[in-house]
């Protein structure tokens, strides 16, 4: 023992205290989690409470999984490749469609003052409206806010497994929608394994022309651009059709557009254009490898 305390006096007397670090390090590329920060606590359910829930979800899930063994069986490219069809992949007109979508704003982290709420219409179509408000706390940290946002709940196979959509076999999306004259952003997300890519997303523009009539927009899937955490990155790539995990719709009250907002969507389809011929839109720059693309 008075060994081990002597080599320790000799160590302190050696080392500089600055250089032995006894706590966590803070400065790293790692993400400690996928919500960066973003993380609402939620009440722990008991053991008990645990195994009821998973007894009433056995039967549903043994159901997905034989509805996946059908689809697989029965599935034929010959017969679900039909060049210029749509098929609908959101549709608000469905059972319980609501329950498949999550509404997020700034006021939900405690940032900003925006609602939002995602409900059916009177002509049956998904109506996200609500009221996005530049106003931010007064935290001396935020600076900028002023968002609401509707995406997907995670597209996941039976017993709870995480998967995502295939749409290799389509380059255009298609949405019927009857907007407000604001601009909204669609998001596409490929989150992916690891954390450097779980706050990859996809973005287009949609424009809406506003008025009583509905518009069909149509937009090839080589015109969206990637970013990450709200930054348009350097380095661009095509999406990966068969790793998007989530879809949605951004509003923002920039340029002073503060006030309501309104963007009804009957449904949201996918078709293949055999004469849509680009792969990506957007031209690549050689950049040494020393830079990060941020």
């Amino acid at each position: 023992m008075h060994c081990l305390v002597r080599q320790t006096q000799r160590l302190s007397c050696w080392l500089p205290a600055a250089q032995i670090h006894t706590t966590a390090v803070q400065r790293t590329f790692w993400e400690r989690e996928k919500k960066s920060g973003y993380k609402t606590k939620l009440p722990e359910p008991s053991k008990k409470q645990l195994i009821i829930d998973g007894l009433r979800d056995l039967k549903k899930e043994i159901k997905l999984w034989r509805q996946e063994v059908k689809e697989k069986l029965e599935s034929d490219p010959i017969l679900v490749f039909r060049p210029g069809e749509t098929d609908i992949v959101f549709d608000f007109k469905a059972p319980d469609v609501l329950d498949k979508w999550t509404v997020t704003t700034d006021a939900d982290h405690g940032e900003g003052k925006s609602r939002a709420t995602l409900e059916l219409s009177a002509s049956g179509a998904g109506l996200f409206h609500g009221e996005v408000s530049s106003q931010h706390t007064k935290d001396g940290i935020i600076k900028r806010t002023g968002y609401a946002n509707i995406r997907t709940k995670r597209v996941r196979k039976s017993f709870k497994r995480e998967s995502t959509y295939d749409w290799t076999q389509y380059n255009m999306l298609i949405m019927k929608v009857r907007g407000d004259g604001r601009s909204y952003l669609i998001n596409l997300h490929t989150e992916g394994y690891f954390d450097l890519m779980w706050n990859d997303i996809y973005h287009y523009v949609l424009y809406t022309r506003g008025g009583p009539h509905w518009q069909i927009a149509k937009i090839p899937f080589s015109k969206f651009f990637l970013s990450s955490k709200g930054r348009v990155q350097d380095r661009q790539n095509a999406i990966r059709l068969d790793c998007v995990t989530h879809f949605g719709f951004s509003v923002a009250a920039k340029k002073g557009m503060d006030g309501p907002f309104g963007l009804e969507i009957d449904y949201v389809g996918l078709e293949y254009d055999p004469s849509h011929q680009e792969e990506f839109a957007y031209e690549m720059y050689k950049t040494p490898k020393y830079i990060v693309a941020t």
